[in-house]
């Protein structure tokens, strides 16, 4: 029996809000975004950036001025409406700015990721007609040139170049230099009136989904699909005027751009962030955001490095979990009277330092592409920081569901916003039609006939289910489903993500279609071990996969992950792996998701290894039946 569910059909969950009334309209294109934000907020900073260790802002006027003269240099190189230019840096203001500029031009956007090896670079090139491809650098240039001789539309490579003095710019650049530069601009007038020229049907960008299998696919998305995710999503976001939000995600992904849109509708400033991805923690206490929109991941390394602090002392892993049950009580609003001076005590020692950690200001944070640790969420509620969980899919323009102020769910990922539809299939899978959901994939018209049948509805491959208030939880992917020998049904992600859940481990893959039972290959998080050896004042021998005490942390996560599922879900051996998986080892997708076939036919002799006898771990991890697991595992559809 499918479920069905509309948003406005849905009965409020507790003290459901409705939406707040947006009082703006939105440009009918994207291409009229800085002009109609700058009309609204001109003077008011819209990008925050840091430049020789210095704070430097540009107005909303400087951002309509540089997106400007962008694309009357774009004019210049002989763009014409529907051409494909190329976008290929780095997340930084540069980035926004040629964004704008492109789109102004009545151009295509084709993001391309930095971290793309030449393969991957050729392919979306290539696939897409890129005519002009706009580089970070020499050394992307250097790149695009190497595959010159396999691009024979690529017409102009132009650099992103500092300091070219547009008013109010203070460094951001407004031109392209290098080997796309021009002695003379294209007009102005021009430019706006093909700007004001695009309609909600024409394509705004080709987005190449990072896909886990085979080369990506491009994803064509309209300025119509993007529009209408701003207008559903925007009144659920609180911000606007003097909100600063921090921008650290890929510009190359979809969500990164969703929040880049958001923010300048809001007239909020975009905060980028100034050095390597490792230094993000560290920079929040100086942006001092108040909205923060992240992957799982930097929430999760917020957790461990505070429980990491926690537990070099004695007793400390016992006050922190206490902390944090007396914290999520009174987010809650069930705080009993007698804990209200623990709470304050904790709110000095833990609650008040993690949220000066991250700025003093967040107030809003928005996390997706992957499943949350529940631990984590308990945490950052705890110390008084909201984190709403959304889903979307690039096919989707990036959000179908989103937690929100007023309507807030924890373990799920929210309601459909205003103007998607939802359904649950037989099979379990997530269903969903309304304007966000794109034309197709790009020369694929039999990829595009898979995905959106023709009552329009879009196959999302993600199996989940609606509760009676219409919030949806994702169990797994369709196609990861796994069968065992004895035909049980698994869904990996739910015993990964409870693998995961210990900080000392960074993935977990488990294995075991048509195999008798699941195992899993795990990597560790290296840092977290080192400082446990340092607290344990214990020397650790390499590699770290061999060493006994490791084994045991790794044991005890999967122990406690096994304690959570039914049993044909348990995990009954385990490999540790010498290395994490990266995007450069080809195990990693640009956007951090694990490529899983690739995963199991690099370690197959390890997988093989673990079903050839006593192998990696015990056989069967001592665990107590966990009272709410089931002895058989229940549909794929009804996982909770």
């Amino acid at each position: 029996m499918e479920q069905t569910r509309k948003d406005a059909d849905v009965p409020g969950a507790g003290p459901l809000e409705p939406p707040r009334e947006h009082p703006l309209e939105l440009p009918h294109s994207l291409a009229l975004l800085t002009e109609w934000a700058a009309d609204r907020h001109g003077a008011l900073p819209a990008l925050r950036y840091r430049r020789g260790g210095v704070w430097e802002e540009l107005s909303y006027a400087g951002l309509r001025d540089a997106a400007r003269r962008v694309g009357r240099t774009l004019l210049a190189l002989g763009v014409r409406p529907d051409d494909r230019v190329a976008v290929l840096a780095e997340t930084r203001p540069e980035w926004t700015c040629a964004h704008f500029g492109v789109l102004a031009a009545g151009a295509v956007v084709v993001p391309v990721y930095p971290t793309a090896g030449d393969e991957e670079v050729a392919w979306v090139l290539s696939d897409s007609g890129a005519t002009v491809v706009i580089c970070e650098d020499a050394a992307q240039a250097a790149k695009v040139e190497r595959l010159r001789d396999r691009l024979p539309g690529v017409r102009h490579v132009a650099l992103m170049t500092e300091g070219a003095g547009v008013p109010g710019g203070a460094g951001v650049p407004g031109d392209l230099g290098g080997l796309g530069g021009v002695a003379e601009l294209g007009s102005e007038e021009v430019l706006l009136t093909r700007a004001e020229a695009r309609r909600p049907g024409d394509l705004a960008t080709i987005i190449y989904t990072s896909g886990t299998t085979g080369l990506p696919k491009g994803c064509l998305l309209t300025h119509g699909n993007l529009l209408a995710v701003q207008a559903a999503s925007v009144p659920l976001v609180e911000g606007g005027p003097g909100d600063s939000t921090y921008l650290y995600l890929p510009l190359a992904h979809l969500l990164a751009q969703l929040i880049e849109f958001t923010t300048l509708i809001e007239g909020g400033a975009l905060t980028f962030f100034g050095g390597r991805i490792e230094d993000v923690v560290g920079e929040l206490a100086e942006a001092r955001p108040t909205h923060l929109p992240s992957v799982p991941r930097l929430f999760e390394k917020i957790r461990s490095v505070v429980l990491s602090l926690a537990e070099a002392q004695e007793g400390g892993r016992e006050r922190f979990e206490e902390a944090v049950r007396i914290g999520v009580l009174a987010a809650d609003g069930v705080l009993p009277a007698e804990l209200r001076d623990a709470y304050e005590a904790a709110d000095k020692a833990l609650y008040g330092l993690v949220r000066q950690a991250l700025g003093g200001r967040v107030r809003w944070a928005v996390t997706g592409g992957a499943p949350i640790g529940p631990d984590t969420l308990d945490f950052l509620r705890a110390c008084g920081i909201a984190v709403y969980e959304g889903y979307g899919m690039t096919e989707s323009a990036g959000v179908l569901t989103l937690n929100h102020p007023g309507a807030v769910r924890y373990g799920t990922v929210g309601r459909p916003v205003d103007g998607v539809e939802l359904r649950i299939a037989d099979d379990g899978e997530v269903l969903a039609r309304g304007a966000m959901v794109f034309p197709g994939y790009h020369n694929d018209p039999q990829a595009t006939r898979e995905a959106v049948d023709d009552e329009g509805w879009l196959h999302t491959g993600d199996l989940g289910v609606l509760d009676d208030d219409g919030f949806l939880s994702i169990t797994g992917r369709k196609k990861d489903l796994i069968v065992t020998s004895g035909g049980k049904n698994l869904t990996p992600s739910l015993s990964e993500l409870a693998v995961q859940n210990s900080r000392f481990v960074s993935r977990a893959v488990m294995v075991g279609d048509r195999r008798p039972h699941p195992v899993a290959l795990i990597t560790l998080d290296a840092e977290e071990v080192a400082g446990w050896a340092a607290r344990e004042k214990v020397t650790l021998t390499e590699p770290l996969s061999a060493d006994p005490r490791v084994r045991a942390l790794v044991q005890e996560a999967v122990d406690a992950a096994n304690a959570t599922v039914s049993r044909p879900a348990r995990i009954r051996g385990f490999a540790v792996l010498d290395e994490d998986f990266t995007v450069e080892g080809g195990l990693l997708t640009p956007s951090l998701k694990v490529r899983r076939k690739a995963v199991t036919e690099r370690y197959a002799k390890v997988v093989d290894a673990l079903y050839a006898g006593p192998g990696e771990s015990r056989a069967e991890p001592a665990v107590p039946e966990s009272p709410g697991a089931a002895t058989e595992p229940p549909p794929a559809a009804a996982v909770p």
